[in-house]
């Protein structure tokens, strides 16, 4: 691998680090040389099986189980790195939840529930976490394509990605001059367990699969390789930007 997308060395913090896409994130972080906290707070085994899998294979990967929504759940992250990763290199927030209902079955739980943890826990954390970042310090955070699309019953969760990329870019004007660059990945369909939840899941599947210039869905493993590309001094130049992994969904009517 070439000293430009290694990420040997680097501290580096996943949110919902555990499962889906955010397991795919650990797993490739750490075989590509970083030491690596995987955040989580629901699903115990998958926890323990990827912490078990990284040590297996010789990665330095650990795990914490906090809620980040709530002040306690924030605090024992911070006492996990303080115990672990005074100093970072890198923070992608994957963690993400969301209620998929029409408009008139949301409430203001619902909306206050998704935006806790897809934005103020981002804001939070950024804000928290400045006076660890080294220099040239990076900050990622997973969005989806609902974030500009209209997507059925993905209002709450749509709407907070696209919140969540304005933070992205208003975050990379202050921080750049600081030596910390943030960007936003923004992944397409990628079949994992959150789509367990989602109305008309296999329909929807199957449609945008057949939509895909590519002929297929997009993997975890892609989007994790595109995550380390924006995390590594290979992506030195690029700041305040939303990379689009979706297999060409995007550019298809």
């Amino acid at each position: 691998m070439s000293d430009l997308f290694s990420l040997q060395g680097q501290r580096v913090l996943i949110t919902g680090g555990t499962r889906g896409i955010g397991r795919a994130l650990s797993l490739r972080f750490a075989s590509a040389g970083a030491s690596v906290l995987a955040n989580y707070v629901r699903d115990q085994p998958a926890a323990e099986e990827l912490k078990r899998q990284g040590g297996q294979a010789g990665h330095s990967l650990d795990i914490c189980r906090a809620d980040l929504t709530t002040v306690k759940g924030m605090e024992k992250l911070f006492e996990a790195l303080d115990a672990r990763m005074p100093t970072l290199s890198g923070f992608v927030h994957c963690a993400a939840t969301g209620v998929h209902r029409p408009l008139e079955q949301l409430t203001m739980r619902h909306f206050d529930w998704t935006y806790a943890l897809n934005v103020r826990a981002f804001f939070e954390l950024v804000q928290r976490l400045l006076p660890r970042f080294e220099k040239n310090s990076s900050i990622l955070a997973i969005s989806s394509e609902g974030a500009v699309h209209a997507v059925p019953q993905y209002s709450l969760v749509g709407s907070s990605k696209g919140a969540l990329e304005s933070l992205v870019r208003h975050f990379a004007a202050e921080l750049a001059p600081r030596g910390i660059r943030v960007n936003a990945l923004a992944a397409g369909t990628v079949l994992t367990d959150a789509w367990k939840v989602l109305p008309e899941a296999e329909s929807r599947l199957a449609k945008d699969e057949r939509r895909s210039p590519l002929g297929r869905l997009n993997t975890a493993e892609e989007v994790a390789a595109a995550a380390q590309f924006l995390c590594s001094k290979a992506a030195s130049g690029v700041v305040g930007h939303t990379l689009v992994v979706d297999g060409g969904l995007r550019i298809v009517s």
